[in-house]
């Protein structure tokens, strides 16, 4: 199975956007893909402002990155766009940093008037920055995601069942592509 990256560019540590990709994660991890988490909070923001490409924590992330072969990208939208702090994260990777790479763009907002975001403001990095395969990606409401009092996690289930389908097919993309290099 594939080694996957999980990237939540939220900048909030109380993040619906990063709680949702961990329980992706999880569904990736029960069909067998290894799956390292990265939530772009966690990188000092002084290398990242300061475009330090050689401060310790960028170079490896770019080592995560490389290692893997599928990369789940998740965000929140802000003025529809994607976040800011994953901005400045994918700035910092080499330009193909996702070459020969499937990926899975995902984003959550308040309003379906951001559900563009997706095709026209995140995937087009994605694609320049090389990936073999952008797969369809997802939006969520935040309206349809919500955390209890004890941290958990509850999705609306229209919203569950359809990233439950997205993040399959992601997966079947990810075995197939394996299937293929493994037979090539």
């Amino acid at each position: 199975m594939a080694t996957v990256l999980s990237v939540s560019g939220s900048p909030s540590a109380t993040s619906r956007t990063a709680r949702l990709l961990r329980r992706l994660d999880a569904r990736l991890t029960a069909q067998g893909h290894d799956v390292i988490p990265l939530d772009v909070r966690t990188v000092p923001a002084a290398a990242l402002l300061g475009a330090d490409v050689e401060h310790p924590a960028i170079v490896e992330v770019g080592e995560l990155f490389a290692r893997a072969e599928g990369v789940v990208v998740g965000t929140p939208v802000y003025k529809a766009a994607y976040s800011g702090l994953l901005k400045s994260l994918l700035d910092l990777l080499p330009q193909y940093a996702l070459a020969g790479k499937t990926v899975l763009p995902l984003a959550t907002g308040g309003t379906t008037a951001h559900v563009l975001a997706i095709d026209y403001a995140l995937r087009p990095v994605l694609t320049s920055m090389g990936a073999a395969h952008v797969v369809q990606g997802w939006f969520t409401l935040d309206k349809d995601i919500t955390v209890g009092e004890d941290g958990a996690l509850t999705v609306a289930l229209h919203a569950a069942e359809a990233l439950e389908q997205v993040v399959d097919r992601f997966s079947a993309t990810l075995d197939r592509t394996a299937l293929l290099a493994a037979a090539g």
